[in-house]
């Protein structure tokens, strides 16, 4: 082999070291943004959760202010209880 060879294939070891260095450096880096993202996406359903609760309670309070409130119609407090009742009747039905 003559001397240019030689360091061609010097610097090719070379760089390929490199590249497997950036490699591995770059699957530790995936893994690390893998776990953040399973982190993130854990927070992100709960917090759905909350707001779907939130919500739920909202609705509750809403009727229940209705129903209580003394310058409210009595004929749409009666609707929105009958609509309840409806939603509560058609979950019932959905779970059998």
């Amino acid at each position: 082999m003559t001397d240019d060879n030689k360091k061609l294939l010097v610097d090719l070891e070379v760089r390929i070291k490199q590249v497997m260095f950036l490699c591995d450096s770059l699957k530790e880096e995936n893994a690390l943004l893998k776990t953040e993202l399973k982190t993130r996406q854990q927070q992100i359903d709960e917090a759905v959760l909350d707001l779907n609760r939130l919500k739920t309670k909202y609705d509750s309070l809403k009727v229940a202010r209705t129903i209580t409130a003394a310058s409210v119609d009595v004929d749409a407090a009666k609707q929105k209880l009958s609509k309840l009742v409806r939603e509560v009747d058609k979950c019932i039905n959905l779970l059998k």
